[in-house]
């Protein structure tokens, strides 16, 4: 829509004639009116005191609030200690006494300065965030379309290894496939739609904001409430796992057996999968792909004691946490800020850990050279996951996305060294190294 002070395609007419063109404007009753009508207006209603100005001047009167005790009087100073607008009449009784009071138009102003402030962060930081967010968990639902996609293709092809005999059971896995791809593509639609509607509810609430700084109706500016603290609580990051297909053998004697395993989905929720979006302006901000700032120089966050004799090993649980091992039979959970020590676990053996790590779901995991172990520790608890034939040992250890354990080991005389993927106890590939 064309702006009516520099537009002169659209010429704004008077609200009284509807004819005239607009000259002046009532503030107190946000009227636009021509000369001829002025006085019309005035006597229209006796009982207001009508600030008319010029058009170009509208919105230049502040309109204070009207007294909620006293009739006709309007409010131009502000109690702090009652919160409320208030009159000449109530200054002059003892309600007031002693209180604190300043003008309407500095709290006012305050009260501009603070919605500004809030606006702009929601405008520049939690707005971008959103859509930031929901352009992520939409490639996640593309993602988990073609992968879910390539399962059901491998799926299909192990199938036809089969023929006629395994077609029942090729149906059979790729409706669980379906199923379980609905429910994740569901689950992440209705995440998506929750975070539109926020980026929608965003949007409004600028709008909103923007109106109220605009208007010079105190009553509606005092009134204006934020929601910006409900959205600084980012939703969570919804994290699709997919299942695995285990391949078997193909015989026609307990072909469903041996055909293989689609192991279960599953959704996780992680509360700091986001952050708050910052726009920092640089020489290099019209580049269209972000790049990080690394440091010139790094930089020491803290210094920890480890505790250990001689360390190790360092793993990261989470951005904060840290396990460490050494030439010792404990393994020590840190608070990178703090520096202070969370937890402390010894091995089940009394052996020093080889080798630390952190699975997916965030549980330790380490080897012991001598006793030929691979353990987890699960709620402080050690069980045993792996244990290697006689003349292997192992030595490193660690973690893949889909959750399976990379073993390093060595036989007995150092000669020889491989590493074995493990899904759970079972042995899934081995490469010689």
């Amino acid at each position: 829509m064309m702006d009516p002070r520099t537009s002169a395609q659209d010429v704004m007419r008077c609200d009284l004639c509807e004819t005239a063109v607009v000259q002046m404007h009532c503030d107190t009753c946000l009227v636009n009116l021509c000369k001829a009508c002025v006085g019309e207006h005035i006597l229209t209603d006796e009982s207001k005191d009508h600030k008319v100005v010029k058009f170009q001047a509208r919105k230049s009167t502040p309109i204070y609030p009207g007294c909620t005790f006293h009739y006709k009087e309007q409010c131009e100073m502000f109690c702090k200690q009652c919160d409320i607008p208030v009159c000449l009449s109530c200054l002059a009784s003892e309600q007031h006494l002693g209180h604190e009071l300043s003008k309407v138009l500095q709290v006012v102003g305050e009260k501009k300065d603070m919605i500004t402030k809030e606006r702009n962060e929601l405008n520049d930081t939690i707005y971008p965030t959103y859509q930031d967010i929901a352009s992520d968990v939409q490639n996640r639902i593309s993602q988990l379309e073609k992968e879910y996609g390539d399962l059901t293709t491998a799926i299909t092809k192990h199938g036809e290894d089969g023929h006629r005999e395994i077609d029942k059971l090729v149906k059979k896995f790729k409706a669980e496939v379906d199923k379980m791809k609905n429910t994740q593509l569901q689950t992440l639609h209705k995440h998506l739609d929750e975070i539109n509607k926020n980026v929608s509810d965003i949007k409004n609430e600028i709008n909103s904001m923007e109106t109220a700084t605009d208007t010079n109706d105190l009553s509606k500016l005092l009134n204006v409430t934020s929601k910006l603290h409900t959205y600084r609580n980012l939703p969570d990051k919804v994290i699709p796992f997919l299942p695995k297909f285990i391949r078997g053998k193909i015989k026609s004697e307990e072909l469903s057996k041996l055909f293989g395993a689609l192991s279960s989905s599953s959704l996780t929720s992680d509360k700091h999968g986001y952050s708050i979006k910052t726009t920092q302006k640089s020489p290099e901000a019209g580049s269209s792909s972000p790049v990080k700032q690394l440091l010139d120089e790094p930089e020491t966050v803290n210094t920890i004691d480890t505790r250990h004799r001689n360390l190790w090993n360092v793993v990261c649980l989470i951005d904060e946490e840290i396990w460490t091992s050494g030439t010792d039979n404990t393994m020590n959970l840190f608070s990178i800020s703090q520096g202070s020590l969370l937890k402390s676990i010894k091995t089940k053996s009394g052996n020093e850990p080889s080798y630390i790590a952190v699975t997916k779901s965030g549980d330790l995991v380490y080897t012991d050279y001598l006793y030929r172990t691979v353990n987890i520790v699960k709620n402080e608890k050690i069980e045993k996951v792996i244990r290697l034939l006689q003349n292997w040992k192992p030595k490193g250890v660690c973690s893949t996305s889909s959750g399976d354990l990379l073993v390093i080991m060595s036989n007995d005389d150092n000669n020889q060294t491989k590493v074995v993927r493990y899904f759970g106890s079972t042995e899934r590939t081995n490469h010689s190294v």
